[in-house]
């Protein structure tokens, strides 16, 4: 009964000793085989920092700065930097004419950026408040003083009402803008 115990003991150490060994082996990374992927990942790069850089593709966007400089012989540098001067001063002069397009995009774009910018201010305002209702305090003091006083709830409805009225007052200034472009005889796409 011993001996068959003492082989069952070898046995199993044996075999432990084979499993160990198999393990082993296949942790080992052999330099002959690697993994296809990383071989494919350094391939990739490796063509990556080869290729050539794309040329750079001029257009007229590039060259918008000198759509409004007139032509004027490249000897005179002083007669190019006068005419930018004055090309400068003619959009300033088309900004402030009422009855040039740049002038009322320029108001109409204003209004709109704030109409904008009020619209998401008044959105943060009210999710704030929604979670202010719902707010639980863990302090007692303050949840009985919450309960009965509502100050930051107060606080924040008051902003929330400052702002939709300030989101109306730009959309009625949009409103007037609009007839007063109609009235100055104006093209009503440059309200758009």
């Amino acid at each position: 009964m011993r001996r068959d115990s003492l082989l069952r003991m070898t046995a199993l150490l044996a075999l432990a000793g084979f499993a160990g060994l198999a393990t082993q082996a296949q942790q080992s990374p052999d330099p002959q085989s690697s993994d296809p992927v990383a071989d494919a990942a350094r391939k990739a790069r490796a063509e990556k920092q080869a290729a050539a850089k794309p040329k750079k593709v001029y257009t007229d966007d590039d060259f918008a700065s000198k759509k409004n400089v007139p032509a004027t012989p490249a000897s005179t540098g002083g007669d190019q930097a006068s005419a930018t001067d004055a090309t400068a001063a003619t959009d300033a002069a088309a900004l402030n004419d009422p009855k040039s397009e740049a002038y009322w995009r320029k108001r109409f774009r204003t209004v709109r950026e704030k109409l904008d910018n009020a619209e998401k201010e008044l959105d943060v305002l009210q999710r704030e408040l929604n979670k202010d209702q719902v707010q639980y305090y863990s302090d007692p003091q303050k949840a009985l003083m919450q309960q009965y006083d509502r100050k930051d709830i107060n606080d924040k409805t008051a902003k929330v009402d400052a702002k939709k009225k300030e989101i109306e007052d730009l959309k009625k200034q949009l409103s007037d803008m609009e007839d007063e472009l109609r009235k100055a005889g104006g093209d009503p796409g440059w309200a758009r």
